[in-house]
């Protein structure tokens, strides 16, 4: 499996730990990340160390079109660019599943 460029995977997971402050900052943003990913309030530290979960972050982020504006404009970026950070913080060969 190729390598993530470092500053690009610095970058990616740092947006997606910002991703995840943001969702935090309102209890109805994070109490529907933790009612989808099916994570209680007390294991986000633990399953933060978790490979993926940062890719999830943002994969929540961004399928959510007013949560992806909203969340671009409050970190002062454009909205693809969370999506180049997704693919960053997951590395090659990632998909998303979709049901």
């Amino acid at each position: 499996m190729a390598k993530r460029p470092e500053k690009a995977s610095q970058n990616a997971d740092f947006l997606a730990i910002q991703a995840l402050a943001f969702l935090g900052e309102e209890p109805e943003r994070l109490g529907r990340f933790l009612a989808l990913t099916g994570i209680g309030p007390e294991d986000i530290r633990n399953a933060a160390q978790e490979p993926g979960f940062l890719a999830g972050v943002l994969d929540h982020i961004a399928g959510d079109q007013t949560l992806l504006a909203a969340f671009a404009a409050h970190v002062g970026i454009a909205p693809g660019e969370i999506d180049k950070a997704r693919r960053a913080v997951a590395g090659p060969g990632w998909e998303r599943e979709i049901p």
